[in-house]
């Protein structure tokens, strides 16, 4: 079984893969400009997930940070994607971890999203991460489809967490080389069986 590398978004060059992973296994149709949205002005707060022996990422996770009404650091899971193949491995909670890392260094105070209210394996994944069911979002998606937003609050940290530094540099990248971190297969977890937005 391969192992798994981690890397942070470094560019452009990314794009056709995150699209092509999110378009596949997500429900919601974005245009290109979303994905830009988010990557330009987050670029340290995505992640993809490649097998050791592939160029081709089988995970990602896209985010966002910024002030919630003046008052709140929120971080936002916008996008989470691994191919159907990959699942049961960790790698989604994995790309959770590393986002919520990545935000802790900038003062997070909690990280939010939405996933399809039936969707019970990100909803099961989300929990088992800490996440609570905030609201239910009536007809949310294009689909009809109803949505849970999920908030976990993030406790204020007084020392260096290991996993924040290694996951990310106080300093996004932008399109400097790939932080690359070899992560060793996991033992099946079911709460990775589905991508969830």
């Amino acid at each position: 079984m391969s192992s798994i590398v981690y890397r942070q978004y470094t560019g452009e060059s990314d794009l056709p893969y995150i699209m092509s992973l999110v378009q596949h296994e997500l429900s919601e149709p974005y245009v290109i400009y979303t994905y830009r949205y988010f990557l330009r002005q987050w670029p340290h707060l995505s992640f993809l997930a490649y097998p050791d022996d592939s160029s081709e990422p089988v995970g990602v996770i896209v985010c966002k940070q910024s002030m919630h009404r003046d008052v709140t650091n929120r971080g936002y899971i916008a996008m989470l994607s691994v191919n159907k193949n990959w699942r049961k491995r960790g790698i989604a909670s994995t790309l959770v971890r590393m986002s919520i890392a990545a935000m802790k260094l900038r003062g997070v105070d909690e990280v939010v999203l939405e996933t399809e209210y039936d969707n019970a394996a990100a909803l099961s994944l989300y929990a088992s991460l800490g996440f609570i069911r905030e609201k239910r979002l009536f007809r949310f998606y294009l689909n009809g489809k109803d949505a849970f937003r999920l908030v976990l609050v993030v406790e204020p940290s007084d020392t260096d967490d290991d996993e924040a530094s290694e996951a990310t540099s106080a300093k996004p990248l932008y399109l400097a080389p790939p932080r690359m971190m070899r992560v060793p297969p996991a033992p099946y977890d079911s709460d990775d069986d589905t991508s969830s937005r």
